[in-house]
């Protein structure tokens, strides 16, 4: 009988110092590896249609790196093909993991278990017409990488969801893994089939469920740095039973932390060393995996995330793409932010005191300046009383950055 590891107890405070090492957003940052080392440190990065600063792929490495250039950003994902040349060989795919998500190509074996479950699920919503499927992948094959649009048309009508059987053929063929996304173009998928995109040692490295499973929960105690069995569940959308066997032989060791009153796992790497360093003061995107699970983000920071951009507006409480405000390890307030021409505005700003106002302030002015905005302008505070000393604040923290 195998002897289980010890528990190791945490206080509240380690735990959340844990996370945030482990998130990217404590201590200083490998820039030599970029976008791509971020993308590999968190092994997903959410993908969002909406776009307020920038899109959300876009926040993420922001957050963490600084003002990365946003053309780095793409290309450290998606890999063009020159004209006349090989096919390029992505550093990245675009899947279902916690949700529509950009992973590590390398990863690409690990979600096998995932695209056999989808090939052997009934087929549900979209209709596919007779021979449609053939077609597309034979299409790709003859003419290379190509947009829904090129394949013979996304929609058939002006609705969103109203796909057309050549968008439902490619869609269905991304999630069996017979096509990926290769390139993004005006944020519309470029198609190509996977036996020219992904590596063949990557491609044909088929694993079963269990090993899927397990290495899956060990990359989710990686990235979290600490969590309980929902937050690790929640990380690439297991099931709690999937975690339940395999979590013994993922290599995450039992803890206990402070406060959180349900079991937790850790990766043995993050207990190793104390975590310390700069922190980063930063907005980060409302899909940024620091702020995931909603329940795991009120446990370690007290704070109550929630996105509204699909909330009626009359219902709103913090604005359509509230954005919160990381700053010394906390977060310390929200953000709704636009823009307007070469203004950035705050429509609404939700502060956690007046000691929050030079961190609020900070963050408005580092992501003005990323978005190429030169000036900020404040508009509501849920305080009131603290919308002069914020707009005070802004004006000189952005008059010294423009010097």
């Amino acid at each position: 009988m195998t002897t289980p590891p010890p528990t190791t107890d945490l206080s509240a405070d380690e735990a959340r110092r844990i996370a945030l090492r482990a998130q990217g957003f404590l201590g200083t940052p490998d820039r030599r590896a970029g976008v791509r080392g971020v993308l590999r440190h968190l092994g997903a990065v959410q993908l969002d249609t909406i776009s307020v600063l920038a899109r959300s792929h876009e926040l993420i490495p922001y957050a963490r790196l600084g003002a990365v250039g946003r053309k780095t950003v793409e290309s450290a994902y998606w890999t063009t093909t020159p004209l006349g040349a090989s096919p390029a060989r992505p550093h990245a795919f675009e899947y279902w993991s916690h949700a529509a998500c950009i992973l590590p190509i390398e990863e690409w074996p690990h979600f096998a278990f995932r695209r056999r479950a989808y090939r052997s699920r009934p087929h549900w919503n979209h209709q596919l017409p007779d021979g449609t499927y053939d077609q597309v992948i034979k299409q790709l094959r003859t003419e290379g990488p190509l947009t829904a649009t090129e394949l013979g048309g996304a929609k058939k009508t002006s609705e969103w969801w109203d796909w057309s059987g050549t968008k439902v053929a490619v869609e269905r063929a991304l999630m069996y893994g017979e096509v990926v996304c290769v390139e993004r173009r005006g944020w519309k998928r470029v198609y190509d089939l996977a036996e020219r995109a992904v590596p063949a040692d990557l491609l044909h490295d088929e694993l079963d469920d269990t090993e899927c499973l397990r290495r899956l929960v060990r990359l989710a105690g990686q990235s979290l740095g600490v969590g309980t069995r929902a937050d690790i569940a929640d990380y690439h959308r297991l099931k709690g039973e999937q975690v339940d066997a395999v979590i013994a032989d993922s290599g995450l060791v039992p803890v206990t932390v402070e406060g959180w009153g349900k079991p937790a796992w850790a990766d043995p790497a993050a207990l190793s060393t104390p975590p310390r360093g700069r922190h980063r003061t930063t907005l980060l995107s409302p899909f940024d995996s620091l702020v995931w699970e909603r329940a795991r983000t009120e446990r370690i920071f007290g704070f109550t995330h929630r996105l509204e951009a699909y909330v009626p507006k009359p219902k709103r409480v913090y604005g359509y793409f509230a954005m919160p405000v990381l700053a010394g390890g906390r977060l310390v307030g929200r953000v709704d932010p636009a823009r307007e021409g070469s203004t950035l505005v705050a429509r609404q700003v939700t502060l956690d005191g007046p000691k929050a106002v030079p961190a609020v302030a900070q963050a408005l002015v580092e992501a003005a300046s990323w978005v190429d905005c030169t000036e900020i302008r404040v508009e509501r505070v849920d305080a009131p009383d603290l919308r002069e000393p914020l707009a005070k604040e802004v004006t000189g923290v952005l008059a010294t950055a423009l010097r």
